[in-house]
C-alpha cells in the first residue's frame, strides 16, 4: 500500500511539474512572439518616407476577394491564414492618391479572377475615371478577365490580354438555393411567419422555386445592374449596347482572342513578360531603364499627400450579417456587424469632439432584427450630435437599411441593393428529427397552456394559438420598421407601406422613391460629410479598430475559424445548406435579413 502511495505521489509531482514547465514555456513563447511582432510593427511603421521618380506607375492588383475594409492582423501569415483579400478603401485610396501625385504617370491594373459585388467594382471603376480625368494613363492586362474585372478595366486607355487568355462576358444570373427537401430528409421543418409579400428570405425553407413576387423583384434589380454594366462597357469601349449584349449572348469566355479583337473588347494581345516593355513605350521610358512601380499599400502608407488636422471625419465600415455577438474568429476578420460592439464605438465617436462627422460605409444584407434596432438607436443618438452620412456598398438592405434610415444623408451606388423593408421569423421544428429519425421520446408536465413553448420546437409542432401569437409578434416588428423609415426619411407612413412589403430596390430605383438621397460612392459621401460639418481640411479615421495583439493571439491559440474554413473546402456548395441547418438553434429566430442572390464576381 505504501508503495502504491509513493508511486501515486511521484506521478502527481511529475504531472504537476510538467504542467508548470509547459505553462512557463508557453507563456515565455507568447511573450517573445508578441515582442517580435510589436517590434516588427514599430519598425515597419517608423519610416514612411517615399521618394518617387518621374514616370512612376501605380500597380493595382485587381484579383482575389475584395472586401470593404481589411483590418491589419500580424497573426494571419504566422497562423497560415494569409489570403488574397484586399480592402476597397486601400484600392481607391491609392488610386485617388496617385491621381494627385505628379510623379505618377500611369496606373497599371493587373486583373485576374475577382470576387466581390458590383457596387464595389463601381467604386474602383469610378476612382480610375477620376484619375483618368486628371490626365493619368490607365492600362490593364490579364490572362483572364472575369466579367466584373473587365467592367472595371474597360475604362482603361489600353486593354490587353494574353493571346490564349479568356474574357468572360455573360450577363447577370440569380440562382437561389432551396433546402426544404433537404431539411425534410433530416426530419426538420421550418415554421415561417413573415410580413411582406416580397420578403423572399424564407422561401429557401418553404418552397422549391421562386415565388412570382420574388421573380419580379429579382428580374428588376438584376436587369438594372446589367444595364449599368452594359452601358458602362459600351461607353468606355465605343461599341453599342446591342453589341455588348450580342457578345454576352455568344459567351465570350469560349471565344478566341481574334474574336475579342474583332469586337473591340480588347486592344492588343501579348504575353505577360512583354507587358512592361509595352508600358515603357507608352509612357516614354527607355527600354534600358527600370520601370518605377509602386503598390497600393506602399503608396497609402507613404508620406505623399498626407495632411494633418485636428478635425476628423470617421469612416465606420459595416460589412456582413448583423448579429448580437461575434460569430467568427478575429483571425479571419469575418465577424459581421456586432451590435453591442458597434453601439460602444458609436458612443465614443459621439463624444469625440475632434470627430466632426461620421460616414457609415454599409455593405450588408441585414440580420438580427433586435440588433438592428440597437444600432438604429445608437445611430439616431449620434446623428443628434453630428452629421451622419451613409455610403451604401453592394447591399444595405433589410436590417442594414433599418439601421441606416435615420442618417442625415444616404448615398448609394446605382447597383446597390437596398430597401427590403420587411421582417420574418423562421422557427425550426425539429420534432420530426428527434422523435421519428432519432427515436427520442418525450413526456410532459406543465402548469400553463404554453409552459412547454420554445422558439426551437423539439417535442411537438406549434399549435394554432401559438402560430397566431407569433404572427402578431412579427407584425409588431414590421410596424416598428415602417415607422423607423417613415420618421427617418420623412416619408408618410402609408407611402412607406406601399414601397415596403420586403421588396428589394436597386440604388437607381431607391432614389426615385425616396429611400436614398443621391447616387455616388464613398468619395461623394466624404464630400457631403465635410460639407455638412462645415470643414475643409480634415483627417480620415477608419473604424472599427482592430483587436489588440493579445486578443488576436488568444483567438489564434483557440484555433480561430480554421475548422470552419476546412469545412468550407470539404463541403463546397453544400456548405451553406449544411451550416443553415446546423446553426438553427444558435440563430435569432426573428430576422430582418435579405439574401442577395445575384452572383458576385
Amino acid at each position: 500500500m505504501q508503495r502504491d502511495y509513493t508511486l501515486a505521489m511521484r506521478q502527481f509531482i511529475k504531472f504537476t511539474l510538467a504542467t508548470i514547465v509547459g505553462f512557463t514555456i508557453c507563456t515565455a513563447a507568447a511573450l517573445m512572439l508578441g515582442g517580435i511582432i510589436i517590434a516588427g510593427i514599430i519598425a515597419s511603421g517608423s519610416d514612411n518616407t517615399l521618394e518617387l521618380k518621374d514616370k512612376s506607375i501605380l500597380q493595382v492588383n485587381l484579383s482575389g476577394s475584395i472586401t470593404e475594409y481589411v483590418e491589419e492582423n500580424p497573426f494571419n501569415e504566422i497562423m497560415g491564414y494569409a489570403s488574397e483579400q484586399q480592402g476597397l478603401d486601400d484600392i481607391i485610396g491609392a488610386i485617388d492618391k496617385a491621381a494627385n501625385t505628379k510623379e505618377i504617370t500611369a496606373i497599371y491594373v493587373a486583373a485576374g479572377i475577382t470576387s466581390t459585388d458590383y457596387a464595389t467594382l463601381q467604386e474602383i471603376r469610378n476612382a480610375l475615371l477620376r484619375a483618368k480625368a486628371k490626365g493619368k494613363m490607365i492600362i490593364s492586362y490579364a490572362k483572364e478577365y472575369t466579367q466584373g474585372a473587365y467592367y472595371v478595366c474597360s475604362v482603361a486607355d489600353k486593354v490587353w490580354i494574353n493571346p490564349e487568355g479568356m474574357l468572360d462576358l455573360h450577363g447577370i444570373a440569380s440562382k437561389p438555393m432551396y433546402i426544404k427537401d433537404l431539411m425534410e430528409k433530416f426530419g426538420v421543418r421550418m415554421k415561417v411567419v413573415k410580413v411582406g409579400k416580397y420578403k423572399s428570405a424564407t422561401e429557401q425553407y418553404t418552397e422549391d422555386r421562386m415565388s412570382d413576387e420574388n421573380r419580379l423583384q429579382v428580374t428588376r434589380y438584376a436587369g438594372n445592374i446589367w444595364n449599368v454594366i452594359a452601358n458602362g462597357i459600351s461607353k468606355a469601349r465605343g461599341i453599342s449596347v446591342e453589341d455588348v449584349n450580342r457578345c454576352a449572348d455568344e459567351l465570350t469566355m469560349l471565344k478566341p482572342a481574334a474574336y475579342l479583337l474583332k469586337n473591340r473588347l480588347v486592344d492588343k494581345t501579348l504575353y505577360a513578360e512583354d507587358v512592361e516593355s509595352e508600358i515603357k513605350k507608352l509612357i516614354k521610358v527607355d527600354e534600358g531603364e527600370d520601370l518605377e512601380k509602386i503598390g497600393c499599400n506602399a503608396l497609402n502608407t507613404s508620406n505623399i499627400g498626407q495632411q494633418s488636422s485636428s478635425d476628423k471625419i470617421a469612416v465606420y465600415h459595416c460589412e456582413g450579417s448583423i448579429v448580437r455577438s461575434a460569430e467568427a474568429g478575429v483571425i479571419t476578420g469575418d465577424v459581421g456587424i456586432v451590435s453591442h460592439k458597434m453601439v460602444k464605438d458609436l458612443e465614443k465617436l459621439r463624444k469625440d469632439k475632434n470627430v466632426k462627422a461620421v460616414v457609415m460605409r454599409i455593405n450588408s444584407g441585414g440580420g438580427d432584427a433586435f440588433a438592428s434596432e440597437e444600432i438604429w438607436h445608437a445611430m439616431k443618438t449620434l446623428r443628434e450630435k453630428k452629421p451622419v452620412v451613409v455610403s451604401m456598398g453592394g447591399a444595405a438592405a433589410s436590417g442594414a437599411y433599418y439601421m441606416a434610415c435615420t442618417a442625415t444623408h444616404i448615398i448609394a451606388q446605382s447597383t446597390t441593393l437596398t430597401g427590403s423593408i420587411g421582417i420574418f421569423g423562421a422557427f425550426p421544428d425539429i420534432s420530426g428529427l428527434m422523435t421519428e429519425k432519432l427515436g427520442v421520446k418525450y413526456d410532459n408536465v406543465k402548469t400553463n397552456r404554453h409552459s412547454d413553448f420554445s422558439f426551437l420546437q423539439t417535442a411537438r409542432p406549434f399549435n394554432e394559438e401559438e402560430e397566431r401569437m407569433l404572427q402578431e409578434y412579427i407584425n409588431r416588428g414590421y410596424d416598428l420598421f415602417c415607422k423607423r423609415v417613415s420618421d427617418g426619411r420623412k416619408i408618410p407612413l402609408e407611402k412607406v407601406r406601399k414601397i415596403a412589403e420586403g421588396r428589394v430596390w436597386s440604388g437607381g430605383d431607391a432614389l426615385k422613391i425616396g429611400l436614398v438621397d443621391a447616387i455616388g460612392g464613398i468619395d461623394t459621401a466624404m464630400k457631403k460629410a465635410a460639407q455638412l460639418a462645415n470643414v475643409k481640411k480634415y483627417e480620415t479615421l477608419h473604424y472599427p479598430i482592430a483587436p489588440n495583439w493579445i486578443e488576436q493571439l488568444t483567438e489564434a491559440a483557440n484555433g480561430g475559424s480554421s475548422a470552419d474554413s476546412q469545412l468550407r473546402d470539404v463541403l463546397g456548395v453544400m456548405y451553406t445548406p449544411f451550416m443553415t441547418i446546423r446553426n438553427m438553434e444558435k440563430q435569432s429566430p426573428v430576422q430582418a435579413m435579405c439574401p442577395i442572390t445575384v452572383i458576385r464576381e
